[in-house]
């Protein structure tokens, strides 16, 4: 038998091993201390079933790896979605959104999960992972897929497949279920022996490992005004009628892609005026003075913050916008990131709060501050022209990453202080058991607009990506519980509009570097949306600020 040469990165050797050998029979040769999920071949993630017939470049992952831990995620729901079909045939399992460090999900038919319904679960997942059932991977043909598909009465998934059909299609089997993933799973269910399930809402929380303590299960967050605002957003789009891609994607082919993009931006339009009649009414009660806006990265907080000032202004009041940005410390001075030692913009210590507290105190006290403009260019700070000053009606509204921690506004009293905090909280899955995490929307968003304002290039957004997410974690989570209101600031209809964008920014990353594993992927989701013009997009919506186009001045 032939042999060929297989660089395994995890050790830095050459392996020589027989032509059609499967990354499965390579990986028990890979001393591991824990179970490998997948691998990475030529820096494209493969299901350990993948077999080589050339010359390859091997990198194998476990859960510790961020990859490792969504096949971990995808094998979890598959099996979950075995047993709960072993137990209720009729019934359909769906996965709704991450949530508290873990996920939620509903059984349809039943209007809550009780504690006895838990255990009947519980008791049929450790029954399938102890018989470490096989997951298969096969390519059928369309017909066949859809035939397996309407067995079981999958609609969720016969949509998406008539909306953008290919003559095969790969399909997952397990027992007597089949689904489709946009990623690689494990090889069998006996790999996800570590969960917890209990009755949340009118569902149930899955627990899932910590990616960075495996050994031990995320402990569940309380963020009921989190839950609540996904909840509410999850029900419009449901009524709506877009709740996934598939009912997306035949919307537009059916012409409606006007009346939806109308209706997406006016909801958010009526959420803002809720917002901006609260702080009015806090400013009357209270005498609150100062806005703070918090989200992590690509959330839209610039666009929102302008929109919500146009909200006050027709309530009579004058808002003044402040951005955290402007009070980063010079460049010589930013902290790195102690994993990669870039430039850490996202610690708190990135920012200037003893001078920017100080310009709190003294503008709510009546006082003329000059305020400082961060040049990003030369990371120097400079004086704006004009001193601030508020007025009797003003409202100051500040927006940063960092807003909402207390200490960055420790000077002010709380009756002075609103609290919002906003996120793309993406609200299209691909199907039931597959949703697309809240980071991809944020990461596909940033990646275009550091393309169109910035002249970054894909490679560098998705090499910078996960010491984004590490500051996320950090400095900005921790807090969103404390806003006084939530904002969902993703659209419905974003994904197919910022698809153009993107694909070619995802094209052009090398397949020599680690950063094409992940390009890949997000090309492979967005396959799978129709493409939508961005014609129809009006000036003030958040999205232009990724794509261009605003009619404000940022």
């Amino acid at each position: 038998m032939k042999k060929i040469r297989i660089i395994c990165e995890n050790t830095g050797k050459a392996l020589f091993v027989e032509m059609g050998s499967s990354l499965s029979d390579i990986a028990k040769t890979i001393h591991s201390e824990r179970p490998i999920l997948a691998a990475y071949v030529n820096n494209k993630i493969k299901d350990l079933s993948f077999v080589l017939f050339e010359p390859s470049s091997v990198r194998f992952i476990d859960i510790t790896h961020f990859e490792g831990h969504r096949v971990y995620e995808r094998t979890l729901f598959f099996t979950l979605n075995l047993a709960i079909h072993r137990l209720w045939p009729e019934q359909r399992f769906k996965i709704r959104h991450s949530v508290s460090r873990g996920y939620y999900s509903e059984i349809t038919g039943f209007d809550e999960v009780t504690d006895e319904m838990i255990a009947d679960i519980k008791k049929e997942m450790d029954s399938i992972i102890a018989s470490d059932l096989p997951i298969g991977k096969d390519k059928v043909l369309y017909d066949e897929a859809r035939e397996s598909y309407e067995k079981l009465g999958y609609d969720d998934k016969i949509a998406l497949l008539e909306t953008r059909p290919r003559l095969y299609v790969s399909l997952y089997t397990l027992g007597d279920t089949v689904g489709y993933f946009y990623g690689a799973l494990a090889p069998s269910t006996g790999y996800v022996g570590l969960y917890d399930l209990r009755p949340y809402y009118k569902g149930m929380y899955i627990s899932i490992p910590k990616r960075t303590r495996p050994d031990v299960l995320n402990e569940m967050v309380p963020q009921h005004k989190m839950f609540d605002t996904f909840a509410e957003y999850n029900e419009w789009v449901s009524i709506i009628g877009v709740s996934n891609i598939g009912q997306l994607n035949q919307r537009a082919a059916q012409g409606e892609t006007s009346d939806l993009i109308k209706i997406a931006e006016s909801f958010h339009e009526k959420k803002l005026a809720s917002i901006a009649d609260t702080v009015f009414e806090a400013n009357l009660l209270k005498g609150t003075r100062v806005v703070l806006m918090s989200g992590p990265s690509s959330s839209g907080k610039t666009t929102t913050a302008k929109r919500l000032g146009i909200q006050l202004r027709i309530l009579g009041m004058v808002p003044v916008l402040v951005s955290l940005d402007d009070y980063f410390v010079e460049r010589d001075k930013t902290p790195r990131d102690p994993v990669t030692g870039d430039y850490d913009y996202e610690a708190f210590d990135a920012i200037d709060h003893d001078v920017f507290n100080d310009h709190l105190r003294r503008l709510t006290g009546g006082e003329s501050v000059e305020i400082p403009r961060y040049d990003f260019i030369t990371g120097k700070r400079m004086t704006h022209e004009q001193p601030l000053k508020l007025g009797e009606r003003s409202v100051l509204i500040v927006e940063g990453i960092h807003a909402l921690n207390p200490r960055l506004t420790e000077s002010l009293d709380e009756d002075s202080k609103f609290r919002i905090y906003l996120s793309a909280l993406t609200s299209i899955g691909m199907d039931n058991l597959s949703r697309i995490p809240t980071t991809d929307n944020r990461l596909i968003r940033r990646m275009v607009r550091d393309s169109v304002a910035r002249g970054a290039n894909a490679s560098d957004t998705l090499r910078r990506w996960q010491s984004v997410r590490r500051g996320e974690e950090r400095w900005i989570f921790p807090f969103q519980e404390n806003a006084d209101v939530m904002f969902n600031s993703s659209l419905f209809y974003e994904m197919p509009v910022l698809k153009s964008y993107v694909v070619p920014l995802l094209r052009s990353v090398p397949d020599n570097i680690p950063e094409y594993g992940e390009a890949q992927r997000l090309l492979k989701l967005l396959d799978f949306f129709a493409p939508i013009e961005p014609y129809e997009i009006p000036p003030t919506s958040i999205l232009r600020e990724f794509i261009g186009g605003s009619s404000f001045k940022y």
